[in-house]
């Protein structure tokens, strides 16, 4: 039960799909930290222009701890960079900066996808917390009941990663536009630069994703809940 070599074959190729992703995302920022920015301009001055050519104000921008621990924080309208990216001027603190900026926006605008990733918070951190003992509990107990339980508490972080995959690629959908439109990115090798560091951070919340989707299918199919076994 602790040690089900099925588990490591419905789960095992997201889990190496997630440790390629953390590796590209700290790969390309590794290489564009170290590239300055054509601007000139720290990643609190690129969120700062980002926010006014979008007509959003009143968002805070403060520093955070941590590396990248860059966030969005919509209870407090406040948007958070790590110490490399808050006063940094590469290319990978304008990348970040603005992404993060575009979160902001999105929520400027009421993005739709924003406020229900926002509502699902909630049921995503009590799904995280028990889902895994009410599934293991409930296959050890052979409890029906109990399994499905555990189900629908994992179902909920599930619904929580789906739902912030456009969430997350709209926001650096809108970084990508607003860089450019508004003059803060406008050489080509500047513009590489941006998309590297924010294609490569946009597939860990791919991994993150697949890993919970495969990870609930297993549940349900080693419970016997789909696929005829129990």
């Amino acid at each position: 039960m602790f040690f089900d070599p099925l588990y490591f074959l419905f789960v095992g190729p997201a889990f190496l799909l997630a440790l390629l992703a953390q590796w590209r995302v700290k790969s390309a920022f590794a290489r564009w930290s170290q590239v300055p920015s054509a601007s000139g301009l720290s990643g609190r001055e690129v969120a700062r222009r980002v926010l006014e050519h979008a007509g959003v104000t009143g968002v805070q921008i403060e520093p955070s701890h941590g590396f990248l621990s860059d966030h969005y924080d919509p209870t407090k309208r406040t948007l958070r960079l790590s110490p490399a990216n808050y006063d940094g001027t590469s290319i990978a603190a304008a990348a970040i900066a603005a992404h993060e900026a575009g979160h902001a926006i999105q929520h400027a605008r009421a993005y739709a996808p924003l406020k229900l990733r926002s509502a699902a918070v909630p049921a995503a951190t009590v799904g995280s917390s028990v889902s895994m003992v009410l599934l293991m509990a409930g296959m050890f107990l052979r409890s029906p009941h109990l399994i499905l339980v555990g189900v629908v508490a994992f179902s909920a972080v599930v619904f929580f990663q789906l739902i912030t995959l456009p969430v997350e690629f709209d926001a650096s959908r809108r970084a990508k536009l607003v860089l450019v439109d508004s003059g803060i990115v406008y050489l080509e090798e500047d513009e590489r630069g941006v998309a590297k560091v924010l294609n490569a951070a946009a597939m860990t919340y791919v991994a993150a994703a697949i890993q919970s989707v495969l990870t609930l299918l297993y549940f349900l199919y080693r419970s016997g809940l789909i696929g005829g076994r129990r």
